[in-house]
This record gives structure tokens, sequence and C-alpha cells, in this order.
């Protein structure tokens, strides 16, 4: 089975694309586990409620790969629980670090910040520099990452053709 994962900053168009994949293929997706953990958490996330929502993204991953047919595509991976430690609290659990070092993926796709903000509660960083800078960080990621991966912009349609793309080489190989 393939992973790809879908990874940028907050309000990028992540989950939109994660569902056209998935309902593309023929297959399922990983959600951002992060919104439901702290949809019920009743109050403001702390530094080591991130082991937590790393551990559940890695368990709702596990479900969702033994219900996947070739392909399984993840809205998010530890690498943001990571970013996001590493912003608000200047360090990173060293378990998550452990984990993410034994995640496996076989492609990027980074989603850029050329879609205009959407509020929601759970996001933080609506500021135009700040999106900037968290795509510059995730773009660091994934070219150090050692896998592939496709920069994903423009419409939400030539977006969803990037990606459908890219995936379709993947799955050629």
């Amino acid at each position: 089975m393939k992973k790809v994962v879908v990874i940028g900053p907050e309000s990028t168009g992540k989950s939109t694309l994660s569902a056209l994949l998935a309902a593309h293929f023929h297959t399922v997706w990983t959600p951002e586990y992060a919104r439901k953990y702290l949809d019920g958490l009743g109050r403001p996330y702390e530094q080591h409620d991130l082991l937590s929502i790393a551990e559940g993204q890695l368990q709702l991953e596990r479900e969702m790969a033994a219900r996947a047919n070739s392909l399984l595509v993840c809205d998010t991976d530890l690498y943001v629980i990571k970013v996001w430690s590493e912003h608000k609290y200047q360090e990173c659990d060293p378990r998550i670090l452990t984990a993410i070092a034994a995640q496996e993926c076989d492609h990027y796709l980074l989603t850029y910040i050329d879609l205009p903000w959407e509020e929601d509660p759970q996001r933080e960083y609506p500021d135009p520099e700040m999106r900037s800078y968290f795509y510059q960080v995730y773009r660091d990621i994934v070219m150090q990452s050692g896998v592939t991966w496709t920069d994903i912009r423009g419409s939400y349609e030539q977006r969803e053709a990037l990606a459908i793309e890219a995936v379709s080489r993947l799955l050629a190989e």
C-alpha cells in the first residue's frame, strides 16, 4: 500500500483535498485527529495534549490503513504536531520525535497558502506573515524528508488536478 500525506499550514485545503483524493482513487482517508481531540477537550490544549494527539493520529491511521485499498491518504502526519509543539513550546516530546522517525510516507502533497483564510476556532495564525512562515517550515520538512513531494497551489480545481497527477504517478511506480 502507498501512503500519501497532505501537509501544510492551516486553512490551505488539506482536508478538502484529502477527501477528494480518497473519492477519486476509491479509498479512504485519515482525517486530522487533532480536530476531534480538541473539539472534545473543553479547555485550551497544553503541551502534554500533543502526545495524546500524536497517539490518536497513529491509531486512526492504523484503523484507516486496514480499510484502504492500495492507497491511504492522510490529512497531515506527526510532523504537524512537531511544528506546533516547537512553535508554541520551543520543544517537542522525544516520544513524538521517535514516532516521526518511524512513520512512513511515500509522497507528500504540500499545500500552499494561496487559498483565502477561513475562520475556524481551532485555527491560530491568520496573519499572512505567519502563514508564509509555516509554509516555509513545512517546505523544509518535505525537502529534507527524503520522500518525493509535490507543491500544491492554485484554485481548488488546479490543486485537485495536480494532486491526482502526482498520486497517479506514484501508483504507477
